[in-house]
């Protein structure tokens, strides 16, 4: 039988990130009108400033073009088979593949809030990876080595993807 579960993870309070977001698209909109109109400018009578002044607004509205999307971020967990698959994706748009984690290849798993993670936590040359998007879900970890490096995931899965990851690890790699 075939384990196959997916799960989308979204900001639980988004009024601050969707007031920023609107926020960004009116800068953006507005730098992008002062850059033009001081290109207009500086083709008729051409300073030093008028240039500063139009690449920093040019380039404003073009960085906000591009990373405005990075306010709305969701985090996809995909389960199948004990392989769980994570991507970022941003505004419903753009996806960003965050890697593939064999559960049997896991040396820990366990609840953030736990004294086995705080002593991983607090070990040298460990990468940490938050996956996550509240703070006040009820967070989980994934501690593994892969090519010498000591890595910690961090995400935020519901409690039904909980108990079908417990179903694939190795015996005694859960630390509840």
């Amino acid at each position: 039988m075939d384990h196959f579960l997916e799960e989308i993870v979204i900001r639980r309070k988004r009024a601050l990130t969707d007031l920023l977001y609107y926020l960004s698209n009116g800068i953006m909109v507005l730098s992008a009108l002062i850059g033009m109109w001081m290109l207009t400018n500086l083709l008729s009578n051409f300073s030093l400033m008028a240039l500063v002044i139009t690449l920093v607004f040019g380039g404003g509205a073009v960085l906000l073009y591009l990373y405005r999307d990075r306010l709305r971020t969701e985090y996809e967990y995909t389960f199948t088979n004990g392989e769980l698959d994570f991507a970022q994706v941003f505004n419903n748009q753009k996806r960003k593949n965050l890697g593939t984690m064999r559960v049997k290849n896991v040396e820990a798993f366990g609840v953030v809030d736990s004294n086995q993670f705080r002593k991983l936590i607090n070990m040298p040359g460990l990468v940490r990876k938050n996956w996550f998007l509240n703070r006040d879900a009820d967070l989980y970890y994934f501690y593994y080595q892969k090519e010498s490096a000591r890595n910690v995931v961090v995400f935020e899965p519901s409690q039904e993807m909980v108990t079908t990851i417990k179903k694939y690890l190795p015996h005694g790699v859960f630390q509840g």
